[in-house]
């Protein structure tokens, strides 16, 4: 991990309206629909282990505005069913293109929104799949390896899922909780699933959005 800080650094400067800062988006989308409840600790983790300039609060930003492109990461997530019109579509899928990396994961693992993104998706990238990450990908030794994902009595039946551009992986997702809710203010996944180690996962996703 040492040997990517300094290209760590030098691809950070021109993605933030700060050039010294590291900034990333929490997505504003649908009917002003965004996230409350997905927990900001992974970014102070990620600037502390890598010596980073890196914001430790998320910019909500719009997914239909330009201000998209000026950060390397977003988070996509929320709760109930959506609809993305015709700008966020295209912004989403230029983000994407054009080297921007999006963890996608619902609120308290709801279905409905579940099936929103995944019908946006495949109208989005009909040609990009989501495809299962196995735990051999960079993704799961950027900064902490990571032998498994942590569901409780779940371990080693769920797999987080990607599309990749061009070899690179530009969206994470999964089904179950990346948001670490029980460390985001005033929140619980009650109900829901949620996966124990994915403050984890996350700072790995900041830093290989960096690397790729």
């Amino acid at each position: 991990m040492i040997r990517h800080t300094l290209l760590l650094a030098s691809l950070a400067l021109p993605l933030s309206a700060n050039p010294t800062t590291i900034t990333c988006g929490n997505l504003v989308y649908g009917k002003n629909q965004t996230s409350v409840c997905f927990a900001n600790t992974f970014l102070s983790d990620a600037a502390r282990e890598t010596g980073l300039d890196i914001d430790p609060e998320f910019d909500r930003i719009k997914l239909a505005s330009e201000e998209v492109f000026r950060t390397p990461l977003c988070i996509f997530t929320g709760e109930g069913t959506f609809q993305l019109n015709e700008a966020e579509r295209a912004n989403l899928k230029r983000y994407v293109m054009n080297g921007g990396f999006i963890i996608v994961s619902p609120g308290c693992s709801d279905q409905k929104w579940n099936a929103a993104f995944k019908r946006e998706l495949a109208a989005i990238f009909p040609a990009h799949p989501l495809e299962p990450i196995e735990m051999d990908h960079e993704l799961f030794s950027m900064v902490h390896t990571i032998t498994h994902l942590d569901a409780g009595s779940r371990v080693g039946h769920i797999k987080l899922h990607g599309v990749h551009v061009n070899g690179r992986l530009a969206i994470l997702y999964s089904p179950e909780g990346l948001n670490n809710a029980g460390n985001a203010k005033g929140c619980c996944c009650c109900g829901g699933n949620e996966l124990r180690n994915s403050r984890e996962i996350n700072v790995n996703a900041l830093v290989y959005a960096l690397v790729y």
